[in-house]
């Protein structure tokens, strides 16, 4: 069986690395590239990596011609305008997976205070499965629109996910301290991206209002039951790609070290790419792969919990394979080990 798909916003870094995984992909049969460049240009011409790999043209998007030819529309596009392109897709019968913000919090009053704009297709978001396949495989193969979630969110949710399901930390004053590679930032240059200003140096941004915050506390909260509130800080850091989170709770019990490893290692048996390892991680553990890397250490007053991943790919495109790999039937790992 062959699954014939189209990546809609092909030039940026997760479309690029959409591409190679699908190109590889042994039922995915890649039919449009969709690109707002107005020359037209070869997937090739903008990520010389695949020249040869996916020749492909780029296109102008329309729903209807995407529709006549794929089953599958990857969006790798900004918010905003990634609602304005899935509607139309679903309307024709396109299955969607999303890799913007725009189908990721339930609440489109809650979008809008985070986004700073009114959500562009609220009626869809009944249908909206929120795209992390360790916490919802069985609603992510029947669902015809996956929210992708956010590569912040993730280090998060998994690092933190055990211990709010078991009632091990208290559900308020959580701190996330993440650093992500330059290339979460996207591909559209800005000048704190620029080489100067961002090499041999680290930086915080968005200190209490980055806008994964509420994405990180509505799942957390689902799987809690009651409410959860993190302090999240992101910070740049001079890699080309990579998230390392570092997360501190604190325990509603004293709990050893050894069984809460084993905690972690029950809640994840049989979740392929989620390792748990007895070393701290590092970025170049996962650099390249779908997989997210987690330790766990109790100090006298916190549980502090180290999670890693590729933004890229565990973070973004990666995810998005594995998701498309549950909607269609074929093993979960399909293209994205070995």
């Amino acid at each position: 069986m062959s699954v014939k798909v189209a990546v809609v916003g092909a030039s940026g870094y997760a479309a690029r690395e959409l591409f190679r995984l699908l190109a590889r992909h042994p039922h995915a049969e890649l039919v449009a590239a969709c690109s707002r460049e107005s020359e037209r240009p070869l997937v090739g011409d903008l990520h010389p990596t695949l020249r040869t790999i996916v020749p492909l043209q780029c296109e102008p998007f329309d729903a209807d011609s995407v529709a006549k030819r794929a089953a599958c529309a990857f969006l790798a596009l900004p918010h905003g305008a990634a609602a304005a392109a899935a509607a139309p897709l679903l309307a024709k019968g396109v299955r969607v997976i999303d890799l913007s913000a725009d189908y990721r919090l339930r609440d489109p009053n809650v979008y809008a205070q985070w986004y700073g704009a009114s959500h562009q297709d609220v009626d869809n978001l009944k249908h909206a499965v929120y795209g992390q396949p360790e916490f919802f495989a069985e609603e992510i193969a029947t669902a015809i629109l996956i929210a992708n979630p956010g590569c912040y969110p993730s280090s998060a949710q998994f690092g933190l996910a055990p211990l709010v399901a078991a009632g091990l930390i208290e559900l308020d004053g959580i701190i996330v301290d993440s650093k992500s590679g330059v290339s979460g930032a996207g591909r559209s240059p800005k000048p704190n991206l620029h080489y100067p200003e961002c090499n041999e140096a680290i930086s915080a941004y968005s200190i209490g209002t980055h806008r994964h915050t509420p994405e990180i506390e509505q799942l957390l909260t689902d799987l809690a039951g009651s409410p959860v509130t993190v302090a999240f800080t992101p910070h740049l850091t001079p890699m080309d790609r990579g998230i390392l989170s570092t997360i501190y709770a604190r325990p509603k019990r004293p709990t050893p070290q050894k069984a809460l490893v084993e905690t972690y290692r029950d809640y994840y048996a049989n979740k392929p790419f989620v390792r748990v390892v007895d070393e701290l991680p590092s970025t170049k553990d996962v650099s390249g792969t779908n997989f997210c890397d987690i330790a766990v250490r109790v100090t006298p007053h916190y549980i502090v919990v180290v999670s890693c991943l590729d933004n890229l790919l565990k973070g973004a495109a990666g995810v998005a394979v594995q998701n498309f790999n549950l909607m269609f039937g074929f093993p979960e790992t399909t293209a994205l080990v070995g």
